[in-house]
């Protein structure tokens, strides 16, 4: 047999190395800060042009479409509804096959998270009114979320060693942090609905959910009802990222026609490299550009209470809403943390899901627009970002160091711990 016959082609070697976890968090870093720099260059009045360089349709014929959208939109609007379809299937699949399936194993991580969202929240709330600044307080779901392609990248480069079930939890905390985001976003966020736009949405979504179950769905049908839901969903006023978490949930998670593999699983596979390696660097790209250097200086940016704010929020509020809200639920309630997993190894855990990115530089867009807050809503999050990475990076060395008891989720029976991060059976897996 020719050894060669089943090496992978180079396309697919790229769709791997694009899909990784490590890729994706060093692609969005890398992108932001060529943005900072371009931005805070001699040349950034081109960056500024280029954001605002208008693409697309204003009509249809005699149907106003009004897609005729600038760049940066288009990153916002349309890319990120691919991250957000990726986002949907990942639900989906946990809820159906996955880590969420079984309430009572993910209870914790999910509660977790619920606290994980609302203490940042009433933090952020909180530093904004004591220091005196209400009008910033339409931003206070900027630091409720958590970049999943971030936090999970920095757990597999520096969270080796340690139990697999510590990236479950932080997997199943993050899903549903995305997951609540996502409601906030559609409740919160849109100010005016079109309900004809939003009635054809649905329609486009449950032709999709038809086609989708079929024996042999087609991209040339799939495609065009995605692009028309977006559309339709763009026009309804509802943000157009929430079509693509709906398209997402509408993908079976279960094999269906003798497959060996769920659709879900299917479309993460084909779907992720796009995702993780174009649509979120170039949505960051857009989105991080923040000029420090124009106006008053960087002082009067970072010095806004909209700064310390989220900064508070993702690094402490995080911090102190994933460590307490499992601390209460393991004293106070039969629920316990998966095997192999202490309360210690929550502190990385809080750390990392204080890397807000994607998500929170979206919401800071819709919270803000392009008013007075928005440069120091995106440097704080960026800086709180870095900070909350290197913070977990270095708190997952500690926590790898130390030694572990034999019952480390305190249920009174041993642990059964048989794979760890980054071993040979998790590099296969």
């Amino acid at each position: 047999m020719n050894p060669d016959a089943t090496a992978p082609t180079r396309t697919q070697r790229l769709r791997t190395w694009a899909a990784r976890e490590t890729t994706g968090g060093a692609l969005l870093i890398g992108a932001a800060f060529l943005a900072l720099l371009w931005a805070n260059s001699p040349w950034r009045e081109a960056y500024q042009a280029l954001s605002e360089t208008v693409i697309g349709p204003a009509a249809l014929g005699p149907l106003p479409v009004h897609l005729d959208l600038s760049l940066s939109t288009w990153a916002a609007d349309g890319l990120l509804a691919i991250f957000f379809f990726v986002v949907g299937v990942e639900l989906k699949q946990e809820f159906v096959a996955g880590s969420l399936r079984n309430p009572k194993e993910a209870g914790v991580p999910m509660i977790a998270a619920v606290g994980g969202m609302a203490v940042p929240a009433l933090v952020y709330v909180g530093v904004v009114l004591a220091l005196g600044d209400p009008s910033a307080l339409h931003g206070w779901a900027i630091p409720s979320a958590t970049d999943i392609a971030f936090a999970v990248g920095v757990l597999a480069i520096f969270g080796r060693g340690l139990p697999i079930a510590i990236r479950t939890f932080l997997l199943t905390l993050a899903v549903v942090d995305d997951l609540l985001a996502i409601i906030v976003i559609a409740i919160f966020y849109t100010s005016e609905i079109h309900w004809l736009a939003l009635l054809g949405t649905l329609v486009c979504v449950a032709l999709f959910l038809w086609h989708v179950r079929s024996r042999k769905p087609h991209w040339f049908v799939l495609l065009p009802l995605a692009a028309v839901a977006w559309a339709l969903m763009h026009a309804s006023g509802v943000h157009a990222t929430i079509a693509g978490v709906l398209l997402g949930f509408t993908v079976p998670a279960l094999a269906l026609h003798g497959e060996a593999k769920s659709r879900t699983t299917q479309y993460e596979h084909r779907i992720k490299p796009l995702s993780s390696g174009i649509a979120l660097p170039v949505f960051a790209f857009f989105a991080a550009g923040v000029s420090l250097v124009d106006g008053d200086g960087p002082g009067a940016v970072i010095g806004q209470p909209v700064v310390a704010a989220i900064a508070a929020g993702l690094i402490l509020g995080k911090l102190l809403g994933v460590l307490g809200t499992t601390a209460l639920l393991t004293r106070l309630t039969p629920l316990r943390l998966p095997d192999g997993i202490g309360v210690r190894d929550l502190l990385p855990v809080g750390f990392l899901a204080g890397i807000g990115f994607t998500v929170s530089l979206l919401i800071s867009e819709l919270s803000f627009g392009d008013s007075e807050h928005t440069d120091g809503a995106k440097i704080a999050i960026l800086g709180a970002s870095v900070l909350a990475a290197i913070l977990g990076a270095i708190s997952l060395r500690w926590d790898a160091r130390r030694a572990r008891s034999s019952d480390m989720n305190l249920d009174g029976r041993a642990d059964e711990v048989r794979e760890y991060i980054g071993d040979a059976k998790d590099r296969e897996s």
